[in-house]
């Protein structure tokens, strides 16, 4: 299916959405979309030339990463190269029923038995939001299945935000999302930030993690919870990111795959991981052909070791936001 990319708003030769709200405006580059605040770079939007699209880098007022460099770019030394499939921001998910053959796929793995996300279609809204749609692409180039994506960008003197929706389409036949625990909205942060960084990193790192629910560092992982923070040192500035799971996404409030090396995601899938079951399927979740799921998440980051408090008023605030 070609690729459809549309800008409904050309205000330059370079085809850029320029909103004055926060001075926000999109452009395009070659297999991705710029994000840009007061002229400088936020985000990019990677479409092409990856397995499944991602933002990437994510940037602090100042111009600080505030997600790992690897793999989008070669790692620099002392910092952590695995987990290939850790692409900055992104979604993906590890075992999808479905197919012909009724086989298993894995859209969240990058190695040679995994599918890919495919983009058929890319615009930039009235708002300056990215919307874009992508097929689910088997080893084999089967689609199992396809989704729909609207991502928006806020900006104040203090905090960066995405908003990232994302609904999932049985659209090619019925599909089963199996119990995962690889699966779900993710994010990695810099070695630096992690509470304890991979065994690939050679980096010191001073970071720090909490949830809604009260649990800090390690404890976090396979909870439950509105939210999840992860702040820490980046080149010598404390600073962090916290996302958000809206109340009506599907089994809310979501279990987190929070890992001490850097590691979060949103996963409402892996419950016999998380919950210790016996079930291994305690957390499928099947769609039956023309069903969707959607998801909404929010990801706001923050100058600062990561405040409960403040980071409740900022979830309660979001929630409570006409047309989020």
């Amino acid at each position: 299916m070609k690729l459809n990319l549309r800008f409904l708003f050309a205000t330059t030769a370079l085809f850029s959405i320029s909103l004055f709200a926060d001075d926000i405006a999109l452009s395009h580059g070659k297999g991705r979309i710029d994000v840009k605040i007061d002229g400088q770079l936020f985000t990019s939007y990677h479409y092409e030339g990856v397995p499944k699209p991602a933002l990437y880098p994510v940037r602090w007022i100042d111009g600080t990463g505030m997600t790992r460099r690897f793999p989008m770019e070669k790692a620099l030394p002392g910092e952590s190269n695995d987990h290939a499939h850790h692409r900055s921001v992104f979604w993906g998910h590890r075992h999808v029923k479905g197919g012909k053959d009724g086989g298993i796929h894995d859209f969240w793995g990058e190695n040679s038995n995994s599918g890919k996300q495919v983009a058929t279609n890319v615009e930039c809204g009235k708002d300056g939001s990215i919307i874009a749609v992508n097929r689910w692409v088997s080893k084999t180039g089967e689609t199992i299945a396809t989704d729909s994506r609207v991502i928006r960008f806020g900006a104040s003197k203090t905090a960066r935000t995405i908003d990232y929706t994302i609904t999932i389409h049985a659209s090619e036949g019925d599909i089963v999302l199996m119990d995962d625990k690889d699966a779900g909205m993710g994010f990695r942060v810099p070695d630096s930030m992690c509470v304890n960084p991979h065994g690939t990193a050679k980096i010191k790192a001073e970071g720090y993690m909490l949830n809604s629910e009260g649990d800090s560092g390690a404890a976090c992982w396979g909870k439950r919870a509105k939210w999840v923070d992860y702040s820490g040192l980046v080149e010598g500035k404390l600073l962090g990111v916290a996302m958000f799971d809206h109340p009506n996404n599907p089994r809310h409030p979501t279990n987190w795959h929070a890992r001490s090396y850097g590691l979060c995601s949103a996963n409402i899938f892996g419950k016999r991981h998380f919950e210790k079951l016996e079930d291994k399927n305690a957390g499928n979740y099947p769609l039956m052909k023309g069903r969707s799921l959607t998801f909404k998440y929010r990801l706001y980051w923050h100058a600062g070791k990561g405040d409960a408090k403040k980071i409740d008023t900022q979830y309660r605030q979001w929630v409570a936001a006409k047309g989020k």
